[in-house]
Formats: C-alpha cells, sequence, structure tokens
C-alpha cells in the first residue's frame, strides 16, 4: 500500500519526467492499466497524453514547468504549478489533480489560469 508521500513522490516525478521531454518514461513508469482525462480538450488513454506532451514542447521548445506545491488526501495528489512556455512571458498556472490507485496515475483533472500582465494587488499567483 502506498502512503500519501509515496504518493506525492509517483506524481511528481511522472510530470517532471514527462514535462522534460520524456512523456513514454513517465507513463511507463507512472502510469496504471488506464488514463482518465477529465479535460475536455483531451482524449483519454497514454498515448493522447504522450502526443500532447510531445506537440507541446514541439511548439515550445523551451517550456518550463515549476512544481511549487504538492498536497496529497487519501489517493489524490494536486499539484501547483507556474508553467512558462516561452522564457520571459508570464506563463500560466497550473492546477492538477491526479487520482493514484496502487501507485500508479488513473487520473487527471486541471485548472489553467493565463498569468495576467498586471495585478490588482502585490501577491504572486504562487
Amino acid at each position: 500500500m502506498t502512503t500519501l508521500e509515496d504518493n506525492k513522490r509517483i506524481v511528481t516525478d511522472y510530470y517532471r519526467t514527462a514535462f522534460s521531454g520524456n512523456p513514454e518514461k513517465a507513463v511507463a513508469d507512472h502510469f496504471g492499466d488506464r488514463y482518465i482525462q477529465h479535460n475536455p480538450q483531451a482524449p483519454d488513454g497514454p498515448e493522447a497524453f504522450i502526443g500532447f506532451v510531445h506537440w507541446l514542447r514541439g511548439e515550445y521548445p523551451e517550456l518550463q514547468l515549476d512544481i511549487k506545491r504538492v498536497i496529497a488526501e487519501d489517493d489524490l495528489v494536486v499539484t501547483h504549478s507556474h508553467l512558462i512556455l516561452v522564457p520571459g512571458e508570464p506563463g500560466q498556472a497550473l492546477a492538477d489533480f491526479f487520482r493514484v490507485e496502487d501507485g500508479k496515475v488513473v487520473e487527471h483533472w486541471d485548472v489553467i489560469q493565463d498569468i495576467p500582465a498586471e495585478s490588482a494587488n502585490d501577491n504572486t499567483m504562487f
């Protein structure tokens, strides 16, 4: 049985490995027997995820993903990340929710928000 810390480690390794350019390894190491996707613009399954990461890195070869927070409860792991597609641009704030089953990522939800050039307060989004 995996612990919350195990689940956090599994998700962060999967996410970093995939977006650093090796989604095949991320899937082989960390996906379960299915991958259910709740983003309405993304199909289910590991092949779709691999294709998306390759497409995104092809469009934005200098992209950077910086995971700021990782929270786990029961079988869910939530990451709060800063995705920079083009260096020097503000990027996007991401909240990703992953369900882990038997030590494998099996389900994903996300919320994506562009970081505005100006803010009504002095707080950062992270």
